[in-house]
């Protein structure tokens, strides 16, 4: 039986959906006597972005899986996943890189990763938690480890 993807694919053509886009640079400039006159290298107007995944199947993996071997967690998301680049948005292999909490999205937060020298997935700060967390707008519903803070429930 194989395992479900640790990621979700999310429909961005639909309306409201942001993308934090960048898209119009290479329209602004191509018609323009600079970009004509210096035999400019012109990129391909395709960005780099990967935009419509959603990682937080592979967020939530990794917090259930904090004590266990880093060799065998590691292993078995990368099965999982498109590519190995978000599991390090979360986990940090070194010290200088280690972070109290990791956010995601605009109001999605999660606990901070890292490998321990017994080679164990651990918290980073494991005292943090959803009521200790600050709220940096009113309207919006923040989330830490999945869970719901930052607006009253009226």
């Amino acid at each position: 039986m194989e395992k479900k993807p640790l990621y979700r694919k999310i429909n961005t053509c639909t309306w409201g959906v942001r993308r934090n886009d960048y898209a119009g640079k290479y329209r602004h400039q191509r018609h323009t006597k600079a970009a004509n006159t210096h035999d400019a290298v012109r990129g391909s107007m395709h960005g780099k972005r990967r935009h419509g995944f959603d990682y937080t199947p592979l967020f939530r993996f990794l917090l259930s899986r904090v004590g266990r071997q880093w060799s065998e967690v590691f292993s078995e998301a990368i099965a999982r996943l498109d590519r190995p680049e978000p599991v390090f948005w979360m986990v940090a292999l070194l010290e200088s890189e280690r972070r109290d909490y990791v956010r995601t999205d605009e109001a999605s937060y999660f606990s901070g990763l890292f490998v321990d020298d017994q080679g164990l997935l651990a918290i980073v700060a494991p005292e943090l938690t959803a009521e200790n967390m600050a709220t940096f707008c009113r309207c919006c519903t923040h989330s830490f480890n999945g869970i719901p803070y930052g607006q009253s429930r009226d």
